[in-house]
């Protein structure tokens, strides 16, 4: 059963993706057009009495969204007061379903649209498909202010003279490292020589920006983002005082909300044929390809800034620890080779000695010989000799050069993916959920003033 916002089924248009990449059946509508941005599922019973779904495409077209009877808020006094979180076992399956109804007639409403699978049994897990149409993506887009490449590019300066030819040979001895991924996902190489410019994006200046086509102009991270943020500030006003999909998630009116996956990670066809998801599977999450760089850019463009930060963190990390995972294994062989020449080993565990210590205790302890203790001695020193002082000194300035390094290496990401904007933007909302929890209405009241602007 498919819900629209009022535009026909067959009205949109075929996503423009190319035809060698395979994507998954199941990553589309039922029409096969509209993509799948973010899947709400949900556990479901049959109802005794049969109740009529909203009819939520004729009514959304002209604004008008009425709930049925058994919706308002004099028939269902109860509900008024909300739901605390913790209390899934108080609402009935009746309940939960004029929840649901409420919910999926505000993403209506928030310009979002939804596909149900048909209840054919008495019982089980449904599942509700929701796409992102271009007029709803674009007022996001330009109310998050997220950057997008525009028509001006230019040419990086080759190095000349002996750094560029220093700069050659690094880049020949490590292309066995290098992830095996399109180019213009891996801005790090030095084919790469083009930085396109970006800017916030603008429904009034479209004519700036390099768009190929409508459906591939967001990546499908930026997409299932603005889905995310519809979905944290739509509010249940009849049936519930709630706001957001965490607190229908808390309370078990749907069980788990969740962007889909680019079809399968198994391949079929050629290495030209990878779609995001395989190229990861291959490139990235194998452990055949251990040894190679991440490519930062395609886990960027498949996961978000976020997680591609995080991984660019673990990768710089990774390779720092290297230099004193050699000095450590220095340190120990140090110590082995010179353990037998430590004077309070030798005589620690030299049984002619014969020291006798006194009793490490009041009258249960008795005497104890030093030799006693030679195999802790000595395995002391493996790891606490001469050598470790030149280790210690060497971790001090490590920690300080790896955090500037991770500094640069931020700052290099920051001003590759255009993130600048972007990570205020998130501050400024996250400052203002905190400060008002009512935060749906004023962002609605947002939308409102910039529509009229």
């Amino acid at each position: 059963m498919g819900l629209d916002n009022g535009n026909p089924p067959g009205s949109a248009k075929q996503p423009t993706t190319e035809p060698t990449i395979e994507l998954g059946k199941g990553t589309f509508f039922a029409d096969g057009q509209r993509k799948v941005d973010y899947i709400l599922c949900y556990n479901y019973k049959k109802r005794r009495i049969s109740l009529h779904r909203l009819s939520l495409t004729s009514q959304a077209s002209n604004g008008s969204l009425p709930l049925p009877s058994m919706l308002r808020r004099d028939t269902q006094p109860e509900l008024e007061a909300g739901l605390p979180e913790g209390e899934e076992s108080q609402l009935s399956e009746e309940e939960k379903a004029m929840m649901r109804e409420e919910f999926e007639s505000g993403l209506l409403e928030q310009g979002l649209q939804l596909e149900r699978d048909k209840e054919s049994r008495s019982q089980g897990i449904g599942f509700i498909r929701l796409h992102v149409p271009w007029a709803t993506l674009s007022r996001e887009a330009e109310l998050q202010k997220i950057k997008v490449p525009v028509k001006k590019s230019y040419e990086l300066r080759q190095p000349q003279g002996i750094a560029g030819k220093i700069a050659l040979l690094y880049q020949t001895l490590i292309k066995p490292f290098r992830p095996d991924v399109p180019e213009t996902l891996n801005t790090q190489s030095h084919q790469n020589r083009t930085k396109t410019l970006s800017h916030p994006f603008s429904r009034d200046k479209l004519h700036l920006f390099e768009i190929k086509s409508q459906d591939i102009l967001f990546d499908y991270s930026v997409r299932s983002r603005i889905v995310k943020e519809i979905l944290t500030r739509t509010a249940c006003t009849q049936t519930c005082q709630a706001t957001g999909i965490s607190s229908l998630l808390a309370t078990g009116v749907y069980n788990s909300a969740f962007p889909p996956h680019d079809g399968s990670f198994t391949r079929k066809g050629g290495r030209d044929q990878r779609n995001d998801r395989q190229l990861l599977y291959e490139e990235w999450a194998n452990y055949g390809v251990m040894f190679k760089y991440q490519p930062l850019d395609l886990i960027r463009k498949y996961f978000g800034e976020a997680i591609g930060l995080y991984f660019a963190w673990m990768g710089v990390y990774t390779r720092m620890l290297v230099p004193p995972s050699l000095l450590g294994l220095i340190v120990f062989l140090y110590g082995v080779l010179t353990v037998n020449t430590n004077v309070p080993s030798q005589e620690m565990c030299d049984d002619n000695l014969n020291f006798t210590m006194c009793p490490l205790c009041d009258a249960v302890c008795d005497y104890w010989k030093l030799s006693s203790v030679c195999s802790l001695t000595r395995a002391s020193y493996l790891f606490d000799n001469g050598a470790t002082t030149l280790f210690a000194i060497f971790m001090s300035l490590w920690a300080a050069f790896f955090l500037e390094h991770w500094k640069r290496r931020q700052m290099c990401l920051k001003h590759a993916w255009d993130l600048t904007i972007l990570l205020q933007i998130v501050f400024f909302l996250d400052q203002t959920r905190q400060i008002n929890g009512n935060f749906g209405y004023i962002w609605t009241e947002l939308i409102e003033q910039k529509d009229h602007l």
